[in-house]
């Protein structure tokens, strides 16, 4: 299995068209100092922004942007720094993995940073990835930043479809990015070196799959030797709650939640209105267990034994 960290992705699969839309506005000096790509996570949104970090910085570099092909070269001056965090003009800011939430001090930090003068006549550009997870308080500290940016500073924020505040996303020129099921499809083939079908029965994938969703699947199965290619969604589900592998990985947690309103889909849950009753129950009990951070441990037991083995 590749790796697919987005800041390590050299080739651009399903977003060209996203991607050609931002090197337009470049190309006619109307591009916006501060973008917000939004959409559902395991798009590629993330890669994206690297993909235009790297086309911006890389101009004047010998191994610059290979827009033909919408490709990283591995060669490139600016890929190599921001790998090793020490290109001048790049700025990435996320919550730490001990935290829940982007912290003010990174905000401050930032804020400082750019007061500063600059390298060189270079853009500097600031990723701001997951902003739902900026609270109250750094979105406060960054919205008179992203109101009056200094010259040459650009913003690209990730925005995963979570609630963020209006003030926020007023101030941002918004690309909206998605994917049919059939692009999502090829994205997720084109990353498992078209080996999708080999690994993944069909009946696991969804109209709602993300490309990483879908890999991610395919690589959980791939490490713990699930021969997903012959598991059917109800086998599946079951499986993943004897096996506890919700409490192992955190990523299995969300699937098996998108998997258990997909199973009433599938099952066509309007048939009857005990279905139809048990369907709308799950269904708010997955939210409340998300909403409310609650054990999912009886959800999944409860809806194995009333559903599954009902």
């Amino acid at each position: 299995m590749i790796n697919i960290e987005p800041i390590k992705q050299l080739e651009l699969f399903g977003l060209n068209k996203f991607f050609n839309e931002l090197v337009k506005l470049d190309n006619k000096n109307k591009l916006p100092n501060k973008i917000l790509l939004s959409g559902n996570k395991g798009l590629g949104k993330s890669t994206l922004a690297y993909h235009f970090v790297n086309y911006i910085l890389s101009k004047d570099e010998e191994f610059s942007y290979d827009l033909e092909k919408c490709e990283i070269n591995n060669k490139s001056r600016s890929f190599k720094t921001i790998l090793n965090k020490s290109n001048p003009n790049f700025r990435l800011i996320d919550a730490h993995s001990d935290k829940k939430f982007i912290d003010i001090n990174q905000i401050r930090e930032l804020i400082n940073d750019l007061n500063k003068s600059s390298f060189n006549n270079k853009p500097r550009i600031v990723l701001i990835d997951n902003i739902e997870l900026l609270n109250i308080n750094s979105i406060n500290a960054l919205l008179k930043t992203l109101e009056e940016p200094s010259p040459n500073i650009y913003f690209v924020l990730i925005h995963n479809n979570k609630k963020i505040l209006p003030t926020l996303l007023s101030r941002c020129l918004n690309f909206k990015i998605f994917l049919s099921h059939q692009e999502s499809l090829e994205v997720a083939n084109n990353l498992l070196k078209g080996k999708l079908t080999d690994i993944v029965n069909p009946e696991l994938i969804n109209f709602y799959s993300s490309p990483g969703n879908i890999y991610k699947l395919a690589s959980f199965g791939v490490k713990n030797n699930y021969e997903l290619k012959d598991f059917n969604l109800k086998d599946f589900i079951n499986l993943m709650i004897k096996d506890n592998q919700y409490k192992k990985d955190v990523i299995i947690k969300g699937l098996i939640f998108d998997f258990i309103e997909f199973y009433f889909r599938k099952i066509n849950y309007s048939i009857t209105s005990s279905i139809y009753e048990k369907y709308t129950y799950f269904v708010n009990r997955i939210s409340d267990t998300k909403k409310f951070n609650l054990d999912e441990e009886s959800l999944f037991l409860e809806f194995e034994d009333k559903v599954l083995n009902g």
